[in-house]
């Protein structure tokens, strides 16, 4: 049983009540929302006029080669010509046509995708440019772009380390716009990273085997216990969002780090070079740790990071995949 989706994220922020009767204090707080709305609708349209042209100039192509729907499908009869199989003969449509007649089946090409993105309040850090999150709602746009452009279905799961928010597929342009602007702007009601609810999801409640992309930074505990079963059940590609200063501390000083996720607070100085080997090493660890997991289970994994071109990563998953297929 499917869960039921959660209401749609609002553009519209309510003026009633905020500011009581003062006229003046009421149209303050409506400009602010328009601006707010107008902001959010910019953002989400230059996203969506980015990824549409990169659709049609490579990744569109790229993904059309590689991901295709599994079985077939009955597309019409014709009659039997010489070099064709005998079992392919419908008798009953040559018995009431007098000639022999075979069926005619299509590759079914249709899947059905789901971006499963974390949202977690770890995902709002980034030193460049774009947050995490951000680039993980590009590189989905992109994907769902591409899978509408191969006239494929596209649902949404949000988690942290619960399902926060529920698309049901849908394949047209408008709802790829939706799932976009969720992902930017739903605000998390937990705190932690765990893909395993949402896993648990697509394995109890997703009969069809899927296009998974699962997008998060994995920082967490192990996740492996759900993770096995959605492998062999869809087909799951993991991508991996990072930032630069993840990997290695700046030497700036006595610094207070927050973690985001749990609320602890910790100061460190950077200049010391046994902390900053010490940092290093743990996030090498958690790392090696990952890589393993993903590799045993024969998921294939995108490294994505704030400070990079994101399309040569893709290009080098589609060439992998095109060569398995070959």
């Amino acid at each position: 049983m499917n869960p039921e989706p959660e209401p749609a994220l609002s553009l519209s922020k309510g003026t009633e009540n905020v500011a009581g009767d003062r006229p003046d204090e009421a149209l303050a707080v409506a400009e602010a929302a328009e601006d707010d709305i107008s902001h959010i609708l910019k953002k989400i349209r230059r996203i969506e006029l980015k990824t549409r042209g990169m659709v049609r100039e490579s990744v569109g192509g790229e993904y059309h080669s590689v991901f295709k729907g599994e079985g077939i499908d009955f597309d019409d009869f014709r009659e039997y010509q010489h070099g064709d199989e005998v079992r392919s003969i419908d008798w009953h449509v040559t018995a009431r046509l007098g000639t022999p007649y075979i069926k005619k089946f299509a590759e079914e090409r249709e899947l059905t995708v789901f971006l499963a993105v974390d949202i977690s309040p770890s995902g709002d850090y980034g030193s460049q440019d774009l947050s995490k999150r951000e680039l993980a709602a590009e590189v989905a746009a992109l994907l769902a772009f591409s899978a509408l452009q191969n006239k494929d279905k596209v649902g949404l799961i949000l988690f942290t380390d619960e399902v926060e928010f529920y698309l049901p597929p849908r394949k047209d342009a408008s709802h790829i716009l939706r799932c976009i602007r969720e992902i930017l702007y739903a605000t998390p009601k937990r705190p932690r990273t765990d893909p395993s609810r949402a896993l648990e999801l697509l394995v109890r409640s997703v009969s069809k085997r899927s296009l998974v992309f699962l997008v998060s930074d994995f920082i967490c505990d192990d996740f492996s216990q759900l993770l096995k079963p959605a492998s062999i059940k869809h087909d799951v590609v993991a991508l991996q969002i990072s930032d630069p200063n993840e990997w290695e501390l700046p030497r700036v000083g006595s610094v207070r780090f927050h973690d985001p996720e749990t609320g602890e607070q910790i100061e460190i100085d950077t200049s010391s070079k046994s902390a900053r080997t010490r940092y290093a090493k743990l996030q090498e660890e958690h790392q090696d740790r990952l890589d393993t997991l993903f590799q045993r289970l024969s998921i294939d994994k995108i490294d994505l990071q704030t400070d990079r071109d994101y399309l040569p990563a893709l290009h080098a998953f589609f060439k992998r995949r095109e060569g398995i297929r070959a």
